[in-house]
């Protein structure tokens, strides 16, 4: 039988590109705000386009779903992808429009790109380069390679062994965190063409 692969829909999700993407390399998708299907499903994926703060509020307003992720994820093992604003909310708190709680699955604030040159655009916009860290070295679903960004606030994680991968606009921005079989990545595969489709299909291959 073919594995389920949830992607979680909350009112904040990029949902029509991600799931194209995702089928595109083969994935069996289930667009869904069903706790339950997350809850039964083999792999989930959390998008996210908009301000931390709508994010995790509309998250929160779907009866039941942070939990059923919690307990597919951390009891239940299934590998769990964040996108974008989808990745920040595995942080502790984020600080866009106050401070909102994020999910705390990996500690770190999510803060306001801080412009240390004139020239530097906020939001950092396009493609650049994802640069493995030294925690990442092997990784199965993190490669070095080019990929489209879209934000105006970054991940500070508060431990370095949960970075994996860096990004430079300005200064060094954290491009992707994980820990067991947690991964986000603040990029945008579905947009990032042929090394956005190789990493959906990594994720898609990965048994952490």
């Amino acid at each position: 039988m073919a594995e389920v692969l949830a992607l979680v829909d909350y009112g904040a999700g990029n949902l029509h590109s991600v799931e194209n993407a995702l089928k595109a390399v083969g994935a069996n998708v289930s667009v869904t705000d069903d706790p339950d299907v997350v809850r039964a499903a083999d792999r989930i994926v959390l998008p996210g386009v908009g301000s931390f703060k709508a994010c995790a509020e509309g998250l929160k307003a779907v009866p039941g779903m942070i939990e059923a992720m919690h307990e597919r994820v951390f009891v239940g093992g299934a590998p769990f992808l964040g996108i974008c604003v989808g990745m920040q909310l595995l942080a502790t708190r984020g600080l866009e429009h106050g401070t909102t709680r994020g999910l705390d699955w990996i500690a770190g604030e999510v803060h306001l790109i801080e412009r240390t040159d004139p020239a530097i655009k906020v939001p950092h916009m396009g493609w650049n380069d994802v640069a493995l860290t030294p925690h990442a070295r092997g990784h199965a679903v993190i490669e070095e390679g080019e990929a489209y960004f879209l934000h105006s606030y970054h991940f500070a994680a508060e431990q370095g062994r949960d970075i994996l991968a860096m990004t430079d606009h300005g200064g060094g921005l954290v491009a992707a965190v994980g820990r067991d079989n947690i991964i986000g990545v603040q990029f945008h595969p579905e947009k990032s063409q042929a090394y956005g489709l190789a990493t959906l299909q990594r994720f898609l291959e990965w048994m952490p």
